[in-house]
Order: C-alpha cells, then structure tokens, then sequence
C-alpha cells in the first residue's frame, strides 16, 4: 500500500488550501481514512477521519467547521479541504488508511496502518 500526498504550500491567513492523497494498493471507499498533522515541537494529532464501523466522520475541534474530509472512488483519491486557515495549522498533514472493517476512528486503541509522506502547510502573511 502507497499513499502519496500533495497540496501543501505557503498560504495567507484566511486563505485555502485542498490536500490530496492518492492510494494505490487499497482501495479507500473500503477503508478507514484519516489526515493527521505535526506541527514543529509538537506530538502529531488527528485532524480528521472517516471510521469504517459505523461510517462516522470526526474533526478535531480546532478544525472543525473550517476543514472537510472526503473521497473521490473513481480517483482513490482522499481529499481534506482546508477554508480560513491560521497561523496554528502550520503543519506537516500526513494521510492515513487502514483496511479494518471495525475501525473506529474515535477509539484511541486503532491506530491506522499505512501511512503516507507528509505534505507541509504554512500559513503565514
């Protein structure tokens, strides 16, 4: 499994950003899909994540309202829409997939499997 992220760059504050993530190996519409981020001097965190047992989507509360998850199945293709960025969502992004059937995005016990490379976002003016 590969995952292969893009997207990142250099964006004002209150700007956007859309990051993809192609897969190949997996197919993602049956899958747990997730985006995660690491800032400088910072543990990585989850951003968002779509659970496979029971199809729910979850943000982190800084995100939400401003960042969107989704899925292109004809591309395999992982998309996060990011809208009115900040300062603190500079951040290596990661994407993130597992195959369990059972994921659950919101218990700390799963811990996604394939992991792709990093794609760095900086918000600044």
């Amino acid at each position: 499994v590969q995952l292969q992220a893009s997207g990142g760059g250099l964006v004002q504050p209150g700007g956007s950003l859309r990051l993809s993530c192609v897969a190949s190996g997996l197919t993602l519409r049956y899958a747990a899909i997730g985006w995660f981020r690491q800032a400088p001097g910072k543990e990585r965190e989850g951003v968002s994540c779509i659970s496979t047992n029971d199809g729910s989507t979850n943000y982190a509360d800084s995100v939400k309202g401003r960042f969107s998850i989704s899925r292109d199945d004809a591309k395999n293709t992982m998309y996060l829409q990011m809208n009115s960025l900040k300062p603190e969502d500079t951040a290596v992004y990661f994407c993130a997939t597992d195959p369990r059937h059972d994921f659950d995005c919101r218990d700390p016990y799963y811990i996604m499997k394939h992991w792709g490379k990093g794609t760095l976002v900086t918000v600044s003016s």
